[in-house]
């Protein structure tokens, strides 16, 4: 299962990248294969109560500085597939490269 998502602090002002990083360093402690860009935290891993799980205490580390919170979720959910993160990307790129 892989998983991306944006947690956004509301009512703290314009700078949010603090309470963000709280989210980050959540996602990375959990173990879980992880990637973070400009919008998306992505994160995989087996069941869906393993990734939420980790989204839910990404959520509540911001939810403990903020008084609200916008979760953005979008989720692959395919029994099986392992390593899915960087498969999907490598076969794009296979793609573009054969042009």
């Amino acid at each position: 299962m892989i998983v991306a998502f944006s947690v956004s602090p509301l009512g703290v002002g314009e700078d949010v990248g603090e309470y963000v990083a709280d989210a980050v360093r959540v996602v990375r402690e959990s173990g879980l294969p992880n990637r973070t860009d400009a919008m998306f935290t992505t994160i995989e891993g087996e069941s869906w109560d393993e990734v939420m799980d980790v989204v839910k205490r990404a959520v509540a580390a911001v939810e403990a500085r903020a008084p609200r919170v916008s979760l953005v979720l979008k989720a692959d959910i395919r029994p099986g597939v392992t390593d899915g993160m960087t498969s999907k990307v490598a076969t794009v790129e296979r793609h573009l490269a054969a042009e």
